[in-house]
This record gives C-alpha cells, sequence and structure tokens, in this order.
C-alpha cells in the first residue's frame, strides 16, 4: 500500500468517525424527545481498483419501531375517549352531588320533606311555611342547575369537537407538506431523519383525535387510514367538515338536523362508535354532546315530571282545576305530558305560593287554588303533600329505573345511573393507560440506550484517534523523505 493510499484510507476513516460521533451526540441529546427515531450511521468498504480504498458513508438510518408505535397510537386515541366521556360523567355526578352532602339534590329532597313534615305539625306557623317554599325552591332551583350544566357540557363538546376538526385538517396539511419535504430531501441524498421525527409527532398528537395507521408508500411517504378505513392521507390530505353550534339548548339534537355531523371530502360520515372515524376523542366528543348528555337530559326531565304530576293531581290538592299547575310547575304554567322536553329547565315553583312574586305563603296550608284563608290549623294539605312526595311510584318516562320509587329515591337512582357510568369510564380510562403505559416502555426499547451509545462513542474515539495516528506516521514519512 502506498502512502497516498494509506493517507485516502485514514482521511475516510476521520471523516467517517466525525460524523458517527455526530449522530451519537444527536442520539444522546434527544435521548428523552418524543418522537425522536434513534439513528445509526450506515458503512460499507470502499473499493478502487480492486483494493481496498478506506471507508464509505452510506447514509443515515432511523431506527423505531413502527408496529409498537401503531399499536401505542391506537392505545393513546383509547384513553383519550375514556377519559373525554369520564370528564363529562364526573362533571354531572358533581353538580347532582353525593348523597349526604350538603346543597345535593338528595339531601334537597330530604329538607323538603322535612319541612313539611315540621309545617304540619305547626300549620299556623308562617316561618315554617317559609321554610317548605325555600325548600321546594332549591329543589327547582338545583334541578334547574343540572340541566344547565348538561347543556354547557354539550356546548363545550360541539366547541371541542370544532378545535379537533381544525386540528386534524391543519395537522393532515403540515404532514402532506413533510411527506414532499422528505421526498426532496432523499431525493438530493440529503438525511431526512429529522423531517421524518416531526411527521411522527404531528402523526403522534392527531392519532388521540382519530385512530389511525400509518401506511408505509414509496420513499419514505406514508398514508393514513383510520381503524375505520376512512383514507385522511394518501398523496393528498383530506378535507374534514363541521359547523360549530353557538349555543345548544336542550331541544337541539343532531338527528333533529340541528346540529352538525362530520363531513369527509364532502361526504357525511357517521360519528357514532361504528363509524370509520370511531375509536377518539372525536367520536367521544359527539357522543357525549348526542347521547350521553342528550340521556342525562331525558332522565332529568323524566325526574322532573314525576315530581310535578306528584303535586298537580286534584286528589293532593282539591283546590285545583283539572288544568291548573299545582306546587311544581312548567314555567308557572300547568305541566302537559306532550312537551316534556326541557322541562328541568323550566321547573319553577307555583308563583300563587310565593310573596316575592305576588302570591301568599299560606295557599300552601289552604290550597293553591284557593282565593281565601282558611283555617291556620288545617295541616291536611301539607300531610298529603308530604305523602306524595313519599309515595313510591313507577316513573312514567325516562330511563332511570323500572323500580317503584319516592321523589327522592327516583333521584339517587338518577345519580347512580351516572355515577355508574363514571366508574365504568375510570376502569376503561385505568385499562387504556396502563396500555399505553406498556407500549411506550416497548417502544423505549428501540429508542436510545444512552449507556450503549457512551460505548460506542469511545469506540468512535478510539478508531478517530488511530486514524489520527496514521495521518501523523504519514507526515512523518513524507518530512524525512524531504529532508534526505
Amino acid at each position: 500500500m502506498g502512502m497516498t493510499s494509506a493517507l485516502s484510507n485514514a482521511l475516510s476513516g476521520l471523516t467517517a468517525s466525525a460524523r458517527t460521533a455526530d449522530v451519537i451526540s444527536s442520539n444522546i441529546a434527544n435521548a428523552t424527545t418524543d418522537g425522536y427515531g434513534r439513528r445509526e450511521l450506515d458503512l460499507s468498504s470502499r473499493v478502487l481498483g480492486g483494493s481496498g480504498s478506506g471507508v464509505h458513508i452510506d447514509g443515515v438510518s432511523r431506527i423505531v419501531d413502527q408496529g409498537v408505535i401503531a399499536d401505542r397510537r391506537i392505545a393513546d386515541a383509547d384513553l383519550g375517549a375514556a377519559t373525554t366521556r369520564a370528564g363529562f360523567l364526573s362533571r354531572i355526578e358533581e353538580v347532582v352531588g353525593e348523597p349526604g352532602t350538603a346543597g345535593s339534590l338528595s339531601d334537597r329532597m330530604a329538607g323538603l320533606d322535612a319541612s313539611l313534615i315540621e309545617a304540619s305539625s305547626r300549620p299556623d306557623s308562617e316561618p315554617r311555611l317559609q321554610n317548605v317554599l325555600r325548600n321546594a325552591k332549591g329543589v327547582t332551583d338545583h334541578i334547574n342547575s343540572i340541566s344547565r350544566e348538561i347543556q354547557t357540557q354539550r356546548t363545550d363538546a360541539d366547541h371541542s369537537i370544532a378545535q379537533q376538526v381544525d386540528q386534524l385538517n391543519s395537522s393532515l396539511k403540515n404532514i402532506e407538506q413533510l411527506n414532499h419535504a422528505i421526498l426532496t430531501q432523499k431525493s438530493s441524498g440529503r438525511d431526512a431523519s429529522a423531517l421524518m421525527d416531526q411527521r411522527q409527532q404531528l402523526v403522534d398528537q392527531i392519532s388521540a383525535i382519530v385512530p389511525m395507521q400509518a401506511v408505509p408508500r414509496d420513499h419514505d411517504q406514508i398514508a393514513l387510514i383510520t381503524t375505520g378505513g376512512a383514507i385522511l392521507l394518501d398523496g393528498r390530505a383530506a378535507e374534514i367538515g363541521f359547523t360549530q353550534t353557538g349555543l345548544i339548548t336542550e331541544d337541539m339534537t343532531f338527528s333533529a338536523g340541528s346540529l352538525s355531523g362530520l363531513t369527509l371530502n364532502g361526504n357525511p360520515v357517521s360519528t357514532g362508535n361504528n363509524g370509520i372515524m370511531s375509536g377518539g376523542t372525536l367520536t367521544a366528543s359527539f357522543e357525549v354532546r348526542d347521547d350521553l348528555a342528550v340521556t342525562a337530559q331525558s332522565d332529568l326531565d323524566a325526574l322532573a315530571r314525576d315530581l310535578v304530576e306528584r303535586f298537580q293531581d286534584p286528589a293532593v290538592d282539591a283546590t285545583l282545576s283539572p288544568l291548573d299547575a299545582g306546587l311544581f310547575t312548567d314555567a308557572n304554567a300547568f305541566f302537559d305530558p306532550a312537551n316534556e322536553p326541557g322541562l328541568s329547565t323550566r321547573l319553577s315553583i307555583n308563583t300563587r305560593v310565593d310573596p316575592e312574586s305576588g302570591g301568599a305563603i299560606w295557599r300552601l296550608r289552604d290550597g293553591i287554588g284557593a282565593t281565601t284563608q282558611g283555617d291556620v290549623g288545617n295541616a291536611n294539605l301539607l300531610q298529603t303533600m308530604s305523602s306524595a312526595l313519599t309515595r313510591t311510584q313507577v316513573p312514567v318516562s325516562g330511563d332511570i329505573t323500572a323500580a317503584s320509587r319516592s321523589a327522592a329515591g327516583l333521584s339517587s337512582d338518577y345519580l347512580s345511573k351516572v355515577g355508574a357510568a363514571h366508574q365504568m369510564a375510570e376502569a376503561d380510562i385505568a385499562f387504556a393507560s396502563t396500555k399505553v403505559d406498556t407500549l411506550k416502555g416497548q417502544e423505549l426499547t428501540s429508542g436510545v440506550d444512552t449507556d450503549y451509545e457512551m460505548q460506542q462513542l469511545l469506540l468512535v474515539e478510539q478508531s478517530y484517534a488511530s486514524n489520527a495516528r496514521v495521518m501523523q506516521t504519514i507526515d512523518d514519512l513524507i518530512q524525512t523523505l524531504l529532508r534526505i
């Protein structure tokens, strides 16, 4: 081997060592960076004229386990969906209130019953009648607040859908552009690993919204297809459509056409759990808006109806005509069963018993339809109203229970139904979290091992020193020849 060949070999070795050190330092620096794929420098021996001529740098390989990443993305979507459902149910459970907690719905029902019993023992006591009115208002106000919170949650879910759709559209466009940039980099022989890291991070972000698979295409391109089969990106990014609603009321539903659904490239797609976009936070938000919240509202309306009809019956208050409103009213009017939707929002106390609204408190004792005061010692109506409140009966609407319940029992069953659904959602979160953590652990096994990288760096240092020593020796030989 001539000195020229030796010098060329040593120089290529120095270049390869320097490039390897650069790759290793990048790995160590990004050991905890999400979406970073560990790099390896690809080397091969260089041959010129049948003789070895140093080392050739073939390129940089990005090492990731696509199978584990795909599974982890689906688990992320499951976790996001369960978290979205649990968030709604937790909020409704909180507003209803735990039984035995001051200010809860059950506590207010119990307070109303206790005040009726207390007033019936002294029907002549105006403060006790005022206490009945105060507790009755507490019940209606609480049911009103639950109803308002349900509609607030529906509106928030609708806004969240709009934000997620915007994020999907913008991210898909960015991924499309990154695909083109990666193709350009590869075509010009440059390393595109950093762009591929950026692309993986974007896919990770939107896979929690809609679970998807990254399908490899030629020249390191990818297509994105949901687990339900919808093509979100294959060359060009799809366009997802949705129209946000400013304020949602209890009468507005998707089935009635008053709320927007999803479109994919202008074509309507199902927003249900079996649709082509199902599985992530997007369809979970639709589930909150169009299913969970609608059911919670319907059951609350049924609870309000049960309460109204208990006191609207002329058998309870003989002073009521067949179309007179009782103690609890539909916006101070007689309740028509055909107008049940939204009743929990309109539920109110009859103004005829409320002095602040021009009524008279004595009507709680003498009858809501009474025109003059009766015997102040007559407790019959107060006792009858207490019996009406505690009487067990099967609710005629809603899906809370098919068993016979008192008003307080029905309110407890309403909370129990919400609580049971919340517990199931929390169990789903626990399962999905465990799955995500396990898959992230598997993903890290193909990630950066800093101990291994440091060992490789020591080998690079030795290689660099050896090649430098060769070049120093050649320089000494050349200097000796020049002196001869």
